[in-house]
């Protein structure tokens, strides 16, 4: 069973699409913003890893950043999930792939498949 880890702070939003997430057949765990990510990364490494890009404490593109740099976590896909157009490209970004809320839920699945590839 592939893992993600869905990183948004907003509560009710972290319920819904790891419901579909769940019902879909992944395992998700979940932070409420990215220093709380890394945190649970290190505890266990996820397949796929689904974020936010406006959040306190440590916002999208902080963590991102973070992952890059991180040898254990630099190679884990990156699916932006945001109300925010996207800033620039993924290779500058350190995202794979941006997808812009609100997204229906056969989108916001197609996302997660071609991210979250077998191994």
């Amino acid at each position: 069973m592939r893992s993600v880890l869905l990183v948004d702070d907003e509560s009710q939003l972290l319920f819904v699409w790891r419901s579909i997430l769940t019902d879909a057949g992944y395992r998700v765990r979940s932070a409420p913003n990215g220093a709380v990510a890394l945190e649970t990364l290190r505890l266990e490494r996820a397949d796929l890893i689904i974020t936010d890009w406006m959040m306190p404490v440590m916002n999208g593109a902080e963590l991102c950043r973070v992952l890059r740099a991180h040898r254990a976590f630099a190679s884990i896909p990156v699916l932006v999930f945001t109300s925010v157009s996207s800033p620039s490209n993924p290779v500058d970004g350190g995202w794979d792939e941006w997808l812009v809320k609100p997204a229906s839920r056969e989108e916001f699945l197609a996302a997660v498949a071609r991210l979250c590839k077998p191994g």
